[in-house]
């Protein structure tokens, strides 16, 4: 059998072990765009690598105060997002991306904390290595959700008591409340989960499948978004049981929907991998509605030479090149481009003022957030690359890792495009 382990609120709970008298209390971890690095001013910022990994983001802010007083402007203003919340919180109506405005409203007494990623990081390495040695083969799939596979290890009829005697060791050893779910398939097992919480284990056996998967709702599993949903919806699938029986209409709608249903079905799986690496970076920040394209454009600049030092910190090639826009009005847009070729910062700055220039359709509309996302990583700078202007290109490279040196000595604002100033 395979089982999926998720940490509880994540932030909150690592919230709780520094501070314990937040345990039972309403509590949520807020979060902020930092927009200082748009400061035509800024010096000395750094990409921050600290403990980084798969799981955890690169940009992040690092907070003078943990408390409500970090998403307070010069004005008073309270801006920002909550990231979790406690489930005394979510009793409330608080949800993840809420405004931290709205939460207060509905519940004048929340706590809110500031996110504490290196710390983060730090309880998921350890959990991570408490875990293989409980368990042969695991996998991390996110920060705070690991599989893991017991076939060959503990016998099925001994499963459920083995994971749940398995939450109360990390409960004890590291202080995280976790929730376990059990089941033939890892996407089963996941599903089990969420029905496992707060800091519960469920184990779906072949006997107990259909009664526990006919029931839910199609929304509730992973794998089925908004728009699958609503094509579900409109063939009168609402349930996981009547999926499964309509099985011509739904694999009728293509590779993607033919393989859903398997996973709902209980006839896929995939092997648990123990190896992970991070698949893709971006920077992203949100700011107050913005008409002036001019210093929209400078924006792309900046973002895109942060992102540029990650890029080469990480050494990796990016061969796939996303940029979004959000506008106010609640309008969207994205160009995204692949391209096989040496990475080099200029070219890479180029590249996102392109993009940019194309995904902006709504030129009447405000920007409220702009973002930059890398992907399909190659790390052979001479395989599956074009070799068109290959000297050249190697000058750029070489230009590239020597400002890359002066940036990681003097901070990242030491080297700028004159287009930003």
């Amino acid at each position: 059998m395979k089982i999926h382990i998720d940490i509880d609120c994540f932030f909150v709970s690592a919230a709780r072990i520094i501070e314990p008298e937040l345990e039972q209390k309403p509590v949520a971890i807020g979060g902020r765009s930092d927009t200082k690095i748009f400061n035509k001013n800024a010096k000395n910022q750094t990409v921050n690598f600290e403990n980084s990994g798969s799981f955890v983001p690169t940009f992040y802010s690092k907070y003078e105060e943990n408390d409500i007083n970090t998403f307070k402007d010069e004005d008073g203003r309270i801006r920002g997002i909550l990231t979790t919340s406690s489930y005394e919180a979510r009793a409330y109506g608080i949800k993840t991306a809420m405004s931290i405005r709205e939460a207060l409203q509905l519940c004048p007494h929340l706590i809110i904390k500031a996110p504490n990623m290196s710390f983060y990081q730090e309880l998921s390495h350890k959990l991570h290595d408490f875990l293989a040695l409980k368990i042969p083969l695991i996998e991390q799939a996110s920060i705070d959700e690991f599989y893991g596979d017991l076939s060959g290890w503990v016998e099925d009829a001994d499963i459920p008591q083995f994971i749940d005697n398995l939450r109360h060791e990390i409960k004890k050893e590291l202080r995280l409340p976790v929730s376990i779910g059990a089941a033939k398939t890892r996407y089963i097992a996941k599903l089990a989960t969420t029905y496992a919480k707060p800091f519960g284990c469920k184990t779906i056996t072949e006997y107990e499948f259909d009664k526990f998967v006919n029931p839910i709702k199609v929304e509730n599993f992973a794998g089925i978004g908004k728009s699958m949903k609503y094509k579900l919806y409109a063939a009168q699938i609402k349930t996981l049981g009547e999926l499964r029986n309509r099985r011509g209409t739904v694999e009728s709608w293509g590779p993607y929907a033919k393989e859903l249903y398997k996973r709902v079905n209980g006839e896929s799986d995939a092997d648990i991998q123990t190896n992970h690496h991070r698949k893709s970076i971006g920077i992203s920040r949100t700011f107050d509605a913005l008409y002036d394209r001019r210093e929209l454009q400078r924006r792309i600049h900046v973002l895109a030479r942060h992102l540029s030092f990650a890029i080469i910190k990480l050494n990796v090639i990016p061969t796939v090149f996303h940029l979004s826009i959000a506008y106010e009005m609640n309008q969207k847009s994205h160009r995204n481009i692949s391209l096989a070729e040496i990475f080099t910062e200029k070219k890479f700055d180029s590249l996102c003022l392109k993009l940019f220039l194309k995904a902006d359709i709504h030129k009447r509309l405000k920007v409220i957030r702009l973002g930059i996302n890398c992907s399909s990583f190659t790390r052979d700078s001479k395989k599956e690359l074009s070799l068109i202007g290959f000297e050249e290109e190697q000058k750029m490279h070489k230009l590239t890792h020597s400002t890359q040196k002066l940036r990681q000595k003097y901070g990242i604002d030491t080297l700028k495009f004159a287009s930003e100033l």
